[in-house]
């Protein structure tokens, strides 16, 4: 059975989706852009900002990618007080599984300053053996944050499945070679997600806990 989950965070562990889309439109604003809707947001969620961006913002410019990323750093990190509680049920699940001994990694869309605030913000961080930045690597859906996360932890694909929200994450875990189990309630409508044969639709953490559970994967 799996050795290794390996988690997306915004739309995933965290309910940080409303306040992406405002810090998004807010950033097009100050710069001059015409403000994406919300559904154009959501969709873009889980890919790095900069592959982001040029779906969002058709022909803009590095500099304008430069801008608008300060911008909306300025208001995803500070400016906007809109909440990104974490899911129901997902700090008690991910506490329960790592005390049961299940390795569980990080792969995000998120730049690392993000990701470390995010730790900070949620005192998580210490349930996570390793990360994968977009900003340190390569966006999804390519497979490449994965492999390198196989690499570091010694596991192989076919022992590691890749949890989401969005078809980046599955689309990303599928290439790596990797079982995927799509979540319902972030980003993505979960017909969306059904394309990529996952192992297990699962509406709420404690429900993701309990099948790994009866397959054994605790040991």
């Amino acid at each position: 059975m799996y050795k290794l989950l390996i988690f997306d965070w915004d739309g995933t562990i965290i309910d940080s989706a409303a306040r992406i889309v405002s810090s998004m439109q807010s950033a097009a604003s100050d710069c001059g852009y015409e403000v994406p809707s919300d559904d154009a947001v959501r969709n873009i969620i889980g890919l790095g900002l900069p592959e982001a961006l040029r779906i969002l913002v058709p022909g803009i410019t590095d500099d304008g990618i430069t801008r608008m990323r300060q911008s909306y750093g300025h208001y995803y990190l500070g400016e906007d007080s809109t909440p990104s509680p974490l899911f129901t049920g997902a700090q008690r699940s991910l506490e329960s599984m790592h005390q049961k001994g299940m390795r569980m990694a990080v792969a995000t869309g998120k730049g690392r300053n993000g990701l470390n605030r995010a730790f900070a913000e949620t005192g998580l961080a210490h349930l996570f053996e390793t990360s994968r930045c977009a900003d340190e690597t390569t966006s999804k859906p390519d497979p490449h944050m994965l492999e390198e996360l196989l690499q570091e932890t010694r596991v192989k694909a076919s022992e590691a499945v890749m949890i989401g929200d969005t078809e980046y994450d599955l689309e990303m875990g599928r290439r790596a070679g990797m079982d995927v189990i799509a979540v319902s309630y972030g980003a993505h409508h979960i017909d969306r997600l059904k394309g990529f044969d996952p192992v297990l639709e699962v509406h709420n953490f404690p429900e993701l806990e309990s099948w790994l559970e009866a397959q054994g994967a605790f040991g």
